[in-house]
């Protein structure tokens, strides 16, 4: 848990340690430690330097899952390229009760906004008949995302309870951050998890802040730096994340 209690300014506030483009174009090393990214919130996700696995940070505990959909706890020295993170108070809460598919789920989430034009922090917790999520396994830089993201081992579980942790971002900040829902789960036990690709929710809560600051961390790497950002990476970001 985390000792760190953030002043009123700061619970609407989400952070980025750098854009996801840098991701897309095969920087995976910005050697930016968790120390750091815990200054700005509790709640979260993101991946590990080398691309080595997805994280999940949550009630200021930061996880990794691995290529094999393991997880476990990892310290706050660890590096990461990219983060994104929020000290979570959530605004408003929600419940469904009733068996999902995934399609409906996702429009039943996009209901309880009041704008597309904002980020939001989401919490969903409770039981899935069934979920099916992917990890990535440990990469040098320079190979690119959506090739990576060709080889990523999936997984499926059923009846399982656990956390989806994540944000919606809004379809103008794709340049920082995937467009739309981007949610990571952490199972109940806290040994599995990984990048959500569908679930089917069966009894679930959800909590949602919503976050109308944004804090953009630029690396000082070499490779970012130097790298060219011009090129349009929409298609690339979606073939990678969804």
């Amino acid at each position: 848990m985390t000792n760190k209690t953030p002043d009123a300014s700061r619970c609407n506030s989400i952070y980025f340690c750098a854009p996801v483009n840098a991701l897309v174009e095969g920087i995976y090393q910005q050697k930016i430690p968790f120390t750091e990214i815990k200054q700005h919130g509790d709640f979260g996700l993101g991946t590990f330097d080398h691309l080595d696995g997805e994280m999940v940070m949550l009630d200021g505990e930061i996880y990794q899952i691995t290529s094999d959909g393991a997880a476990a706890r990892v310290a706050d020295d660890t590096l990461t390229p990219f983060s994104c993170v929020t000290f979570y108070q959530p605004m408003s809460h929600d419940r469904l009760e009733q068996p999902c598919s995934y399609p409906a789920f996702l429009e039943w989430l996009n209901s309880l906004f009041p704008s597309p034009n904002i980020f939001y922090a989401i919490r969903v917790e409770g039981h899935f008949s069934r979920i099916k999520v992917r990890s990535v396994p440990r990469q040098e830089s320079y190979r690119p995302l959506a090739e990576v993201a060709r080889d990523q081992p999936v997984f499926e579980y059923s009846d399982t309870e656990g956390t989806l942790v994540g944000f919606y971002t809004p379809s103008f900040m794709g340049s920082l951050s995937v467009p739309g829902m981007h949610l990571h789960f952490l199972s109940a036990d806290r040994k599995t998890g990984g990048h959500l690709l569908e679930c089917c929710p069966n009894d679930v809560t959800v909590g949602i802040q919503f976050l109308t600051t944004l804090e953009l961390g630029l690396p000082m790497s070499f490779d970012y730096l130097t790298c060219d950002f011009q090129r349009d990476t929409e298609k690339d970001l979606e073939s990678a994340e969804k």
